[in-house]
Order: structure tokens, then C-alpha cells, then sequence
């Protein structure tokens, strides 16, 4: 087991670049069974999440070259299985993306039901809606999701929540269905145009991803190809709100300033000088922010992946804030981290009031899930004193070196055994 330990009110100052998206990358990694050649993915971060995919495709039968650090060729021609392993499907969310992938490529899968972070409910039934749609029958034995089709058929398919993980899945069967397959009410993360723009690179027909209207007209043929993966959004949003939090000058560089509109304006609204640029973001905190209210909402509104990070920033902000948890019920686990340090925290259902205070108090804390532990690694930078961070696995399932990346700014931050 290892910790992170803290020593907390240091200013940050310099450069961060920030990694591949986490979330693009899950849902690429399972498509490239799709092709018929070798895939070529490029800009992958270097986290635990991604480590699992690529052996859950090598576990498949499929043929993967570490290349670099941050790329891989992927040949998928090789694999003999339609059953993903159990274990290690359990470990991350993103394990469901192999249901529509192998539906797409051979008419048959064996997916369990997925693990990752416990953040309140995460229903698949909108996946399970949409491939049935597509003519898929679907059992549900011991834990497993076992799908079959004779053939995919398109069809029009409303989504009656807006859900990333069921449009890419439909999206990922839909692409050798016979004829063409319409999403209606789907979701428009910056992940699914990254998806569209990777399946479409293979021969892919795939029209209006971004907006709320799909189009995949199948086609019977999907070459290899090689694709970028853009810039993490969340990996972004989450150093923004870290230079804030820790007070300094901060550059993060390689991101898409429109990908972060809801939280920039959020920023600014709190008197933090946030400067945008083609490539990169600055964020200059001299003064003590003030409060705001906050409601997470699917993208372009403000992601539920940085309400936790934001909570910290509201709980040493000048004034009281509101955060309105829209998306999943179980986000405000970390909350009872926070008031060990100090945070004047109360939550009623979905709904979390944050009176601010002047500092925090570094403190023995946990990371109860991936978005919580950045959370709590934020607070430590903030508390006087030390703080020492368990449950690590959850952090390193999401972001890429992050002490690295911190020390290199002026953070005070070390990666421990519990021994030490």
C-alpha cells in the first residue's frame, strides 16, 4: 500500500502538460476490434485504466505493441474469444465498451457487468435499450451481460437519459449494422466526437457527433488506422482548479480552452484570473476567491468528474456556495474526508452547502474514489500542515504522474509505502 504525504501551503508556480483523455481512450482502445489491420493509438496516458484495457484485448486473442509510453498498435485479427475476463472487468467502468465492440465485429459477446468507482447508481439499461434496438438479444446470468445477434439491423434509438457510455456503445454496433442507426437525445462530450473521429478514420459513416443527433450508416468494411487522442478535459479542469486552490501561477499546456467553457466561466465568476490560449490555459490566484453555486450537468454544463475538486475550492472560498449534484447521487463521499480537515460541509440528498473558511488542516484523509482522491490531494495543498492520502490505486486509475507534474510546479509531495 502506498500513500501520498502532503505538506500543504506551498504556491505553485511554472508548467503543467496535461496527458491523453482517460475517457477517450477507454472507449477507443475496446473500438479498435473493429478493424480488420492494425490500429495505431497515439497520445494514451500512462495510467492504470488504460494498463487494464490492453490486457483485457491481449486476454481476447488481439496482438498489442507498446511502441512508447504513450502509443500502442493494436491487431485485433488475432482474436479468438468473445469473453471478457471477470477479474479484471471488474476493476474499471469502461470494460462495457467490449459489448458493443464485439457485437460489431462478430455478432457476440460476454461482458461483465463493469466495476470502477462507487459513486452511486450506474445503470447500463440505456446500452442494453439501444443494442436490443439494433436486434441484439441479451441475457443477464451470474454477474455476466451475454449478447447475440444473427445479424444488426439500424433503427432509431432515444436515449431517455443522456448517458456518454450508452451512445459509444451504440455508436461502436452500429458501425456494421445493415442500413443506418440515428441516436437521438445523445450525449456530446468532447469523448465522442474523439470516438467518431477514430471509427470514421477506420471507414466509419458516422455523422453529427457532438450534437444531440447521430447518424451511423454501417458499412460492411473497417480498415486500421491511426489516430491522436485529444487532450484530457477532466485532467485539465482538475489543475485549474488546483492552481487556484494552491494560489500562484500556473500554465497548462496541450488542452482545448472550448472543452473547459463551464468551468473557466465558473472560475472567473470566483475572481480568479483565468487567461486562454490557442493551446493552453493560465490560471493566476493572488486573493481569496468568493463562493458561487454550482450545478453539474452533462457536457457543455459543468462535469460532474470536477464537482469534488470544485468542493474544495468552494470550502476555503469567501462567502457560502452551493453545489447541486445533478448527475450521481453518490458523488459527496469525500465530504466527510474534507471535514476532517476542517471543511464546513452539510449535504441534504443531492445537494451540498459549503460555508467557506480561511484554511484547511492537514490531516490523515482517503481517497474513496479516482475524482475524491484528486479532490483530497487538492485540500492537501491547501491545509496547513501535513497530509497523508491512502487508497492511492484510485488516483493512479486516472492520472498520469501526477506528483511528477505537481513537484514540478513547487508542490510538496511525496509517494510513500505505509511502512514509511
Amino acid at each position: 500500500m502506498e500513500k501520498f504525504k502532503i505538506e500543504g501551503c506551498h504556491k505553485l508556480y511554472g508548467e503543467i502538460t496535461i496527458s491523453g483523455a482517460k475517457n477517450s481512450a477507454l472507449a477507443i482502445l475496446p473500438a479498435s476490434i473493429l478493424a480488420e489491420k492494425s490500429c495505431t493509438i497515439r497520445n494514451l496516458p500512462a495510467i492504470d485504466d488504460v494498463t487494464y484495457l490492453k490486457e483485457l484485448l491481449r486476454n481476447l486473442g488481439a496482438k498489442t505493441t507498446d511502441e512508447d509510453i504513450d502509443k500502442v498498435t493494436i491487431n485485433p485479427a488475432y482474436i479468438n474469444s468473445f469473453a471478457v475476463d471477470f477479474e479484471l472487468a471488474k476493476k474499471l467502468r469502461a470494460s462495457y465498451y467490449f459489448l458493443g465492440a464485439l457485437l460489431g465485429k462478430y455478432k457476440e459477446a460476454e461482458v461483465p457487468f463493469p466495476g470502477g468507482c462507487d459513486i452511486g447508481v450506474r445503470p447500463i439499461d440505456q446500452h442494453i435499450k439501444g443494442l436490443e434496438a439494433l436486434g441484439v438479444e441479451i441475457k443477464l446470468e451470474h454477474g455476466i451481460i451475454k449478447a447475440k445477434a444473427k445479424e444488426l439491423i439500424g433503427a432509431s434509438i432515444y436515449l431517455d437519459v443522456v448517458s456518454v457510455g450508452a451512445t459509444i456503445n451504440i455508436m461502436l454496433a452500429a458501425c456494421k449494422a445493415k442500413g443506418i442507426t440515428t441516436i437521438e437525445n445523445a450525449a456530446k462530450e468532447p469523448y465522442i466526437v474523439d470516438t467518431a473521429n477514430f471509427l470514421n478514420a477506420m471507414g466509419a459513416n458516422i455523422k453529427g457527433a457532438g450534437t444531440d443527433v447521430i447518424k451511423i450508416k454501417g458499412v460492411e468494411h473497417l480498415s486500421g488506422c491511426e489516430h491522436s487522442i485529444i487532450p484530457d478535459q477532466i485532467e485539465t479542469g482538475t489543475y485549474m482548479i488546483l492552481a487556484a486552490v494552491a494560489k500562484g501561477d500556473v500554465l497548462i499546456k496541450n488542452v482545448i480552452p472550448t472543452h473547459l467553457e463551464s468551468v473557466s466561466a465558473k472560475m472567473r465568476e470566483m475572481g480568479i484570473e483565468v487567461i486562454e490560449y490557442e493551446d493552453s490555459i493560465r490560471i493566476i490566484s493572488n486573493t481569496r476567491p468568493k463562493s458561487v453555486n454550482i450545478k453539474t450537468l452533462p457536457y457543455p454544463g459543468f462535469p460532474t468528474d470536477l464537482q469534488q475538486p470544485m468542493s474544495v475550492l468552494l470550502s476555503i472560498a469567501e462567502g457560502t456556495g452551493i453545489i447541486t449534484e445533478s448527475i450521481y447521487e453518490g458523488r459527496f463521499k469525500h465530504v466527510d474526508e474534507l471535514k476532517r480537515m476542517g471543511a464546513k460541509i452539510k449535504v441534504d440528498g443531492r445537494v451540498a452547502l459549503i460555508e467557506g473558511i480561511e484554511k484547511l488542516s492537514g490531516a490523515p484523509v482517503c481517497a474513496t474514489d479516482l475524482r475524491a482522491g484528486a479532490a483530497m490531494v487538492l485540500a492537501g495543498l491547501a491545509a496547513e500542515g501535513e497530509t497523508i492520502i491512502s487508497n492511492l490505486n484510485h488516483i493512479d486509475r486516472g492520472y498520469e504522474n501526477l506528483e511528477d507534474k505537481l513537484i514540478h510546479v513547487g508542490a510538496k509531495i511525496k509517494r510513500v509505502h505505509e511502512t514509511e
